[in-house]
């Protein structure tokens, strides 16, 4: 498609990538079907090809983008299924990237809107006021609207003794550093133990780093506070004297490994961004099954959307499962997101929660013992009464190690 982009705004580079992907586009439309709110609701503004009609508009005229633009943005879940389905190669991320960026920096949002999306920035990166924050979980139905949302997100998860043990190897054949992220270490740090003792049977040794990735600010298209959450997070990699880095969410691990994109203007971290990511692997590129869980286990398997269009690991995730011996089912419309979408459930609840009981009703419809994930939030928005127990991958590769069978299937 053609583009219209003046010579000096080409010397930015986000802008620069937008329109290469621009140029790419050939308005074929193969993208709609992979669209969960395209599925949802049959607007064309609400899929992929209409919000890069409205995304080239906002990004050539620079200036405060049109409440209609800003609203179709929003909506999108930034699942990339549409990437994965283009038969041209438009790599959709950066456009929607340099979209959220551009909507940042150029368009006030009511106060109401403001305060929330502060309180999400500010709050659930950090693990410790997460923690803190648990007590209103159980006040989350008395809240109004998108506050209660975000109050619910931790409604039973409770850290019990036990769940940050790791254990240690005294010749590891590799220093392995399990960066703890923002949500998973608040509310499921027996996923990180798992993570833990699942490489050390395979003769790594786990050490804990501690920091936020910046995923859920980046998508909110907060640029500053994404680059001072990867910069810190890069400095202790750098000193923490690992050979590998790695996360258990699979949302954060797809982040980290684009992570050098976040400084196309500085040089010099972008070099250091790109040897992090050199040094960072997901778990599924790295463990194998050793055991197998004895009596057969059902699996629903729910790759989620970082996995599948992200890292490209779904397939390796159910094929790992299978080793394990678990006998793996997989859902109607696996390819569709659940609706979780890292901070999407609380921002635009009422599409997510339209995505989540359509999830759930084919999750539940497999008849499975339990249901696996690889990434917090979908563990956390698809878990509730009407479904096996929702685990993380990690914890049933631990079980068929020999490891304790996971505590919500207890």
């Amino acid at each position: 498609m053609r583009t219209n982009f003046t010579p000096s705004q080409l010397c930015d580079p986000h802008l620069k990538e937008a329109e290469r992907n621009l140029r790419t586009c050939v308005h074929c439309g193969i993208c709609t079907a992979t669209c969960p709110t395209y599925v949802l609701t049959g607007d064309e503004r609400d899929g992929p090809r209409g919000r890069i009609a409205m995304m080239q508009q906002m990004l050539e005229d620079g200036g405060a983008p049109s409440a209609q633009a800003v609203h179709h943005i929003d909506r999108c879940l930034s699942c990339l299924g549409c990437r994965t389905a283009c038969p041209s190669g438009v790599d959709y991320a950066r456009l929607v990237d340099a979209a959220r960026l551009h909507i940042h920096d150029r368009h006030r949002r009511p106060l109401a809107e403001r305060l929330l999306r502060w309180l999400i920035a500010n709050v659930l990166p950090r693990p410790k006021l997460v923690r803190a924050g648990l007590w209103l979980a159980p006040l989350g139905r008395l809240l109004p609207g998108r506050l209660g949302v975000m109050a619910r997100i931790g409604t039973g998860a409770r850290a019990r003794p036990g769940d940050e043990i790791w254990p240690t190897r005294t010749r590891p054949i590799m220093r392995v550093a399990l960066i703890r992220g923002c949500v998973q270490a608040a509310l499921a740090p027996q996923t990180d133990a798992a993570i833990a003792r699942v490489l050390a049977r395979r003769g790594f040794e786990a050490m804990a780093l501690e920091g936020c990735c910046g995923a859920l600010v980046h998508h909110m298209g907060r640029d500053a506070q994404a680059k001072a959450f990867a910069r810190r997070l890069i400095e202790a990699f750098e000193r923490s004297g690992a050979e590998m880095a790695m996360i258990g969410a699979s949302g954060c691990s797809a982040h980290l490994k684009d992570m050098t994109q976040l400084f196309a203007h500085e040089p010099a971290w972008q070099a250091r961004a790109q040897a992090f990511v050199s040094k960072t692997r997901d778990l599924l590129e790295l463990v194998d099954a050793t055991g197998e869980v004895s009596p057969r286990v059902a699996v629903a398997w729910q790759a989620p959307c970082s996995l599948q269009n992200g890292l490209k690991l779904a397939d390796k995730g159910r094929q790992l499962l299978a080793a394990c011996g678990f006998e793996v089912r997989e859902p109607v419309e696996s390819h569709l997101c659940c609706g979780s979408a890292g901070t999407y459930a609380i921002l635009e609840p009422d599409l997510a929660k339209r995505l989540r009981e359509r999830k759930r009703a084919h999750l539940a419809a497999l008849g499975a013992d339990i249901v696996a994930s690889a990434n917090i939030g979908c563990q956390q928005h698809l878990s509730g009464p009407g479904l096996p127990p929702v685990v993380h991958l990690a914890e049933l590769v631990d079980w068929a190690d020999g490891g304790a069978m996971p505590r919500a299937m207890r």
